[in-house]
């Protein structure tokens, strides 16, 4: 997560491929002739990825700050198997498009996946989306094959890894969206840092549990989309999203429901969660800003998500 964000980061200012309906259309009769007449419309967001509505059932997944094609060919052979065991639809991918003259990337035309994203929606319902959450993740965390993606850059193995990000991000957030919260942040950091490591076995993990990839509908959790960090880890990360995505107060509801996380993985989840939630401050903060990348919805989504993970303090142990 931190190495991929930072590097993103860095790359803001880059120029984009210019990707547009023409393109979009062409593509798709070159390749896959029987799609190429279906409506067509863009679906705003995105960052690593751009989606292009396809119909009312399919997406169009093309790579747009993305230049690693593994993360869509890893979509690509890993969903289809997880998603029939999964108990809230997930993105599947249905065609394959190959790098072309037209456009040098490679891009996946997937499942369509109903909802509003959550940085543009609210969970209202949360015992509801606690409960539904952590079937999901119970769903999702089992022993991963031998040859299941690793993860790219530390993600899965300790908080204390990705301490160079979390100060990165602590030192780029304004001090005053921080304020007075700055000693209880990094408090909560060195406690995720001093717990014991994942001694279970590397289990499915999303990677990417945040705000806009998770989709929303009468008021809960309706969907989860952008498996680009799937891998076989530490559940930790994706646990860290009891205080990303749920309103305050669900956390132990979640955990609760969840019933498999001793209290040194809420530890990791919790500091994972505060470093995330300064990932998202900052986005927040370069969106305000106008600079390219960023995303104002964030901002707001990542200072409510940190004030969740200070103010709720769950840990539970596990018999």
């Amino acid at each position: 997560m931190v190495a991929v964000e930072l590097s993103m980061l860095l790359r803001m200012t880059e120029i984009e491929a210019e990707v547009t309906a023409d393109l979009i259309r062409d593509l798709l009769r070159d390749q896959h002739p029987d799609l190429a007449e279906l409506p067509l419309r863009e679906v705003k967001g995105g960052w690593g990825n751009q989606m292009w509505r396809l119909g009312d059932e399919l997406a169009l997944r093309i790579q747009r700050m993305d230049t690693d094609p593994d993360l869509q060919l890893k979509e690509r052979r890993w969903l289809p198997l997880l998603a029939p065991r999964l108990p809230l639809p997930i993105p599947v991918p249905v065609r394959s498009g190959a790098p072309s003259e037209r456009f040098p990337k490679i891009w996946t035309v997937m499942t369509w996946v109903p909802g509003l994203p959550l940085d543009h929606g609210s969970i209202i319902r949360g015992e509801h989306a606690a409960d539904t959450l952590a079937a999901f993740l119970r769903a999702l965390h089992v022993p991963a094959p031998a040859d299941a993606p690793a993860d790219r850059d530390g993600r899965g193995a300790h908080p204390e890894d990705s301490t160079d990000g979390f100060n990165h991000f602590f030192d780029s957030v304004d001090a005053d969206a921080i304020g007075s919260d700055a000693a209880a942040v990094r408090a909560v950091w060195d406690d995720a840092v001093a717990a014991s490591a994942w001694e279970g076995p590397p289990v499915w993990v999303h990677g990417d549990l945040h705000p806009a990839n998770v989709v929303v509908a009468d008021g809960t959790l309706a969907g989860v989309v952008d498996f680009g960090d799937l891998f076989a880890g530490d559940p930790a990360l994706d646990l860290s999203a009891a205080w990303l995505l749920l309103p305050a107060g669900a956390a132990a509801r979640f955990f609760a429901a969840y019933g498999a996380a001793d209290e040194a993985t809420v530890r990791r989840a919790r500091g994972l969660a505060a470093l995330k939630s300064l990932f998202l401050m900052l986005m927040g903060q370069n969106g305000d800003r106008g600079l390219p990348g960023g995303k104002p919805a964030w901002g707001p989504a990542g200072r409510a998500a940190l004030d969740r993970v200070l103010r709720d303090r769950v840990t539970r142990s596990h018999a």
